[in-house]
């Protein structure tokens, strides 16, 4: 494949991994890092991909890969990094409007779900990978992403019906329901 043609991938692809990348870590100066990492390793080991094959799921797998090994990096380092600023890091203006609101209780109830629940459903349903990609991207059976997924939705659902206790603005049940389906 071309180095034209990798750019061209890689330039239509970064608007997902930079989304991944917040995902992943938690942390907007983190996930640049990341994203800038992953950037590089998809350029030079552009020789790797197999033409014909998904190259937005080569390319999360080689940013999961990236963040692992950063991770792992980091606490050898003994650098303490937070999470407790990841949504208001996603939402840097909050509107006063419904959907704005619906929408922070949403990012809000995804930053409370476990890791690998996030990551499958940024994974399948942000970023559009099939259950098979998303298994490959993660090193693990479908199955498993299946499990994943279903266990975010039904718990993404019961937070955002106010059957947990994430924080919610006064809106009603049936609001919320009909702005989950929309």
């Amino acid at each position: 494949m071309t180095t034209d043609a990798i750019h061209g991938l890689l330039l239509e692809t970064l608007p997902s991994l930079k989304a991944f990348s917040i995902m992943l870590t938690r942390d907007r100066n983190w996930a640049e890092d990341l994203a800038q990492e992953t950037v590089l390793r998809v350029l030079s080991k552009s020789e790797q991909f197999q033409p014909g094959t998904n190259f937005k799921a080569w390319a999360f797998t080689i940013m999961r890969h990236q963040h692992i090994d950063q991770a792992r990096r980091r606490r050898r380092e003994a650098t303490t990094f937070g999470d407790a600023s990841a949504i208001e890091n996603l939402m840097a203006v909050k509107a006063p409007q419904e959907d704005s609101l619906v929408l922070g209780e949403l990012l809000q109830a995804i930053g409370t779900l476990n890791k690998a629940q996030r990551e499958t459903l940024m994974l399948v349903v942000g970023n559009g990978l099939s259950y098979e990609e998303a298994a490959k991207v993660c090193g693990c059976p479908i199955g498993t992403i299946r499990s994943r997924l279903a266990r975010a939705r039904q718990e993404l659902e019961s937070k955002m019906l106010g059957e947990s206790s994430v924080p919610r603005s006064e809106t009603t049940r049936e609001s919320r329901l009909a702005e989950l389906h929309h």
